[in-house]
This record gives C-alpha cells, sequence and structure tokens, in this order.
C-alpha cells in the first residue's frame, strides 16, 4: 500500500469516479418471423445468440413466432438484427388474445392466419387495419342495442 492509496481516503479529490453503466432490466421480446424450414429457424436462432444481452431464445415455427428474453436495452434493435441477419420481414408480435382487445369484432381484428384459436390482431395498436376499431361510444350504443345477447333490445327501439 503507497502513501498515495493510504492518503485517497483523507483527499476526496484524489479519489477516482467511475461511472457505473446500468445494466437494462430482463424483458421479453416477441416477433412475427416466417420461418419455413429447419434452415431459417437455425438462421433466426443463430442471429440472435450471438446478441450481447440475450439469456433464452424460443422459436415456435408454426405460428412464425420468436420469442427473446434477456438483458435487452433496446427491443427495436433486436427486430433490426434478425432482418439484417436471416434477410427476413420482423415485425412485432401483432395479436392478442380474444379478451384483451376492447373490439374484437371489427373486421381487421380477424386474420385467417392467426395463431392458435382465441387470439385476434391488435387493431387498436395499428388503427390502419380496422378504422372502426376506435368506435365512439354513440357507435358502441347502437352495436350493443342489436347484440346477439339481448334479443329483446331491438323491440324496445323500433
Amino acid at each position: 500500500m503507497g502513501i498515495l492509496e493510504s492518503e485517497t481516503g483523507w483527499f476526496p479529490t484524489l479519489r477516482r469516479h467511475r461511472y457505473i453503466k446500468k445494466r437494462p432490466q430482463l424483458q421479453t421480446v416477441k416477433m412475427k418471423v416466417r420461418m419455413d424450414c429447419e434452415g431459417c429457424e437455425r438462421r433466426v436462432r443463430n442471429a440472435l445468440r450471438s446478441l450481447k444481452g440475450v439469456t433464452a431464445v424460443e422459436l415456435l415455427p408454426k405460428q412464425n413466432k420468436v420469442t427473446v428474453t434477456g438483458y435487452i436495452a433496446d427491443p427495436a434493435k433486436v427486430m433490426r438484427r434478425v432482418a439484417r441477419k436471416t434477410g427476413k420481414r420482423v415485425e412485432a408480435w401483432p395479436y392478442l388474445p380474444y379478451d384483451a382487445v376492447p373490439h374484437p369484432y371489427v373486421p381487421g381484428a380477424y386474420d385467417k392466419k392467426a395463431p392458435p384459436p382465441g387470439y385476434v390482431r391488435n387493431v387498436v395498436a395499428d388503427p390502419d387495419a380496422a378504422p372502426r376499431a376506435l368506435a365512439s361510444p354513440t357507435d358502441v350504443g347502437y352495436t350493443e342495442a342489436f347484440s346477439d345477447d339481448n334479443p329483446n333490445a331491438a323491440c324496445t327501439v323500433m
């Protein structure tokens, strides 16, 4: 232990300032990537394995779903990496459970290529897909007046 090291406790100006980088929080990124064969799966998996901070990669090829878990600072960076390394089109996972969408009956919500039953496209996040997804309260009142849940409501209107 030298003289300078022992004196740093007495003189705070002699201490070295280290800036500690904050580690990103654990995140899960869900993406839709079309995977036709095992080679496509391997390319996606290899592109994500080499990315810093990734702890787990889960591929569901039948649903074209990729789930990445890890200490990721920017989810968009993960999606750009997959698109660049594989040459495939990548988008954020657009499907939500049927119960989570306020208007699941909107024409743009149902997708024939949707994964398992009970999931619909998130039309609230993408209003271009279905302009009627953000219906006004009066529109909702009209649709509920003629619903199958209450068949006697139509008699009161007429």
